[in-house]
């Protein structure tokens, strides 16, 4: 009787979470979305750290269902540029939006 009672509960807590999904934020619709977003962002950043010309840790990448957001700070219209560049060679990336300012 107890196990079968502990198997009920266990087997609704199952359906429970199931049935409710994980909770997704920034207007994704599913979970593989935000999960393909942050893949996106994870990728941009690393081809910041590979690339010479171009200042990673002043540029800050934010990913929503495949447009790139690029913010931050550069060191000429060439770094900022290239940054756009890189990114849009991303699998997944559906558009690039620009917004580094060039630092005197």
């Amino acid at each position: 009787m107890f196990v079968r009672n502990t198997l009920a509960a266990a087997v609704t807590a199952v359906a429970l979470l199931t049935a409710t999904g994980c909770a997704v934020t920034r207007d994704q619709s599913t979970v593989g979305e935000y999960v393909d977003d942050a893949t996106i962002s994870s990728t941009v950043k690393a081809k910041f750290i590979e690339d010479k010309d171009v200042g990673a840790s002043a540029i800050q990448v934010e990913t929503l269902n495949g447009t790139v957001q690029l913010s931050g700070f550069a060191r000429s219209e060439t770094e900022r540029q290239q940054a756009a560049a890189l990114a849009r060679e991303v699998k997944g990336v559906k558009s690039v939006k620009n917004d580094i300012l060039v630092r005197p």
